[in-house]
């Protein structure tokens, strides 16, 4: 699972480095002297990691799709299909 926490930070500040215990906004440890970021920033953030991670489980879904959809132009089975993607 990806800590939308990081993330967030990350996004404000590339070269962070924290530790979050259990995606808890109040838990950060904020490491090698990185400078503290409000965690109102950090919450303004958030929904937009959120969107991203979301957009990337649909690519990947639609990319899977795309490779079935390919597989059978070929003339594989269903079965043939999901003997290959180890179902």
């Amino acid at each position: 699972m990806e800590n939308k926490i990081i993330k967030a930070i990350q996004k404000i500040n590339p070269n962070a480095e924290v530790s979050v215990t259990e995606e808890d906004i109040n838990s950060i440890t904020w490491e090698n002297g990185t400078t503290p970021i409000p965690v109102a920033d950090i919450q303004a953030q958030i929904p937009i990691v959120e969107a991203e991670i979301e957009q990337k489980k649909l690519d990947k879904e639609q990319a899977n799709q795309s490779a079935i959809n390919k597989l059978k132009a070929l003339g594989l089975t269903d079965t043939e299909i999901e003997a290959f993607r180890g179902k």
